[in-house]
């Protein structure tokens, strides 16, 4: 279809004619990715044995020094007067090794099993009752992962000490200068400050973010519920059965039923808060900056009164308004005259999930008017002027200049509050705590519950902690996988100077 063909279709047909150009592609895509994604594990392989050719290739050409230094570290760096840094490399060796001898080599031991002797009740000699602690799969799980990234911390210091070892036996074989520390030191607050300013918040990532992330992801091929607890009960590995259980709903099983009708309703969900708010705010903000409004500071400053309120206060009072005795129901029944007691938020699956929906608006739409008026008065006046001469309406104004000008500024915008919403726990716990719960067929869920507000009841009430687990991990999956292909779909990805 020529461009402006396309640019004649009205907005529901550029949506048909959009998404069967999305699935026409969608196989040549597909196609595509596994072709980068072979790619990608070929070069990594291919980078793997280059690296073990280098290994080998610096081992045969060094020196003696050089050799020892594979088996101790800094042997080549002290030898060719780099005494210093030898002994941090070897310092960092024999840390390791104490380490692995007094806390990791115990727990690396137990690592495939996690845990082999359970704990029990006893009775001493004067009849007394006292436990008898096993082994704790927990602390197994949790000290295994550590001694597992300690062991990679500490190989790659090693291939750093063979690499400084032959680079130092190179530098004095040419005669060349051979670097102090001092002036090693030096470097790192010269040309490699940014190794210097990175190094503290990398370290804190990996303590307090990939190592407990890496530590949740094992959780989902365990045994971790509420029948195996540690320190009483151990667990164990169960490969990929709480997946499984997850999505094998040939059985009807409830797990697999439970994930399924959650998914649904949380995409439902996300795609009604995300769209709604952005459409209404977008709305609200033209007719606030439209010509003629008076006042214009005094709104947009009340919304920004709305947004200053925390969204829990704002989410709790809602919550108590809408009860059966609450304060709207009592309005309903003092304006009609008659008692009404419409149980908003626990009566059936539909009116839970509509009233969560009308609420989401009123709470989210003042962040999109904050965020959309500043764009909407940098569109040029001129293109609506000429908009207006050729005979275009307000209508056709919007959907032909302002979306279009919107979407490409905001489509980042929309991207994060899509997968903003699909974790949305704040709105659906601190509304309806996943109410009504008249459902049995659903597993420790409710109607309004979405996957984060399940795995939450899966962890804190229900403490089937690998259920839980393998329910984020997919969740991760889905929502970044969501997130890369459609903004590199995007044109804000493809064409920045589209607006420039």
């Amino acid at each position: 279809m020529r461009y402006i063909d396309y640019m004649q279709l009205n907005p529901f047909q550029k949506l048909g004619y959009n998404l069967s150009q999305f699935f026409k592609k969608l196989p040549g895509n597909i196609a595509r990715f596994f072709k980068f994604l072979g790619h990608a594990i070929v070069a990594f392989f291919v980078g793997i044995g280059r690296g073990f050719a280098n290994y080998g290739k610096r081992f045969v050409k060094g020196d003696i020094f050089v050799k020892l230094s594979y088996l101790i570290f800094g042997c080549g760096n002290i030898a060719k007067g780099q005494v210093i840094k030898g002994l941090l490399f070897l310092l960092a060796e024999v840390a390791y090794i104490l380490f692995m001898v007094f806390f990791g080599a115990g727990y690396i031991s137990l690592f495939n099993t996690l845990g082999t002797i359970p704990s029990r009740e006893s009775v001493d000699e004067f009849g007394f009752t006292y436990t008898e602690y096993g082994h704790n799969s927990m602390l197994i799980l949790l000290y295994g992962v550590v001694t597992i990234v300690v062991t990679a911390v500490i190989l790659v210091i090693y291939i750093a000490n063979t690499k400084s070892a032959y680079k130092a036996y190179e530098t004095k074989k040419n005669g060349q200068h051979l670097p102090t520390f001092k002036e090693e030191m030096k470097e790192f607050f010269d040309e490699k400050f940014h190794i210097t300013l990175m190094s503290v918040p990398c370290l804190l990532i990996g303590i307090f973010t990939i190592l407990p992330l890496v530590f949740m992801i094992l959780i989902a091929f365990t045994s971790y519920d509420r029948q195996h607890l540690p320190p009483g009960n151990l667990f164990t590995w169960v490969g990929l059965n709480n997946f499984t259980d997850l999505v094998n709903i040939t059985k009807g099983a409830r797990k697999a039923y439970t994930f399924v009708s959650l998914a649904q309703w949380t995409i439902i969900w996300a795609i009604f808060a995300t769209f709604t708010n952005y459409i209404l705010g977008m709305v609200v903000a033209l007719m606030i900056n439209k010509k003629g409004i008076k006042l214009k500071s005094l709104w947009r400053t009340l919304f920004v009164v709305v947004v200053a309120v925390p969204q829990f206060v704002s989410l709790l009072l809602m919550n108590q308004m809408l009860q059966e005795n609450g304060a709207l129901n009592q309005l309903i029944s003092l304006i009609t005259g008659q008692e009404f007691a419409m149980q908003w938020l626990n009566s059936t699956a539909l009116m839970a999930r509509v009233t969560v929906i009308i609420i989401n608006i009123w709470i989210g739409i003042p962040y999109t008017i904050l965020i959309t008026s500043g764009i909407l008065m940098n569109i040029p006046a001129d293109l609506y002027e000429s908009a207006t001469i050729d005979g275009a309406g307000p209508v056709k104004s919007f959907f032909k200049i302002t979306l279009p000008y919107m979407l490409f500024v905001t489509t980042p915008y929309l991207i994060t509050s899509f997968i903003g919403n699909i974790n949305n726990f704040n709105v659906i716990y601190l509304l309806t705590n996943g109410g009504p719960t008249k459902n049995t067929a659903l597993y420790q869920a409710g109607d309004t519950d979405i996957l984060v507000t399940w795995l939450f009841k899966l962890t804190m009430t229900n403490q089937d902690y690998n259920l839980a687990a393998a329910v984020g991990i997919l969740v991760f999956i889905v929502c970044a996988g969501l997130s890369l292909i459609t903004f590199n779909l995007t044109k804000s990805a493809k064409d920045e100077e589209a607006f420039s």
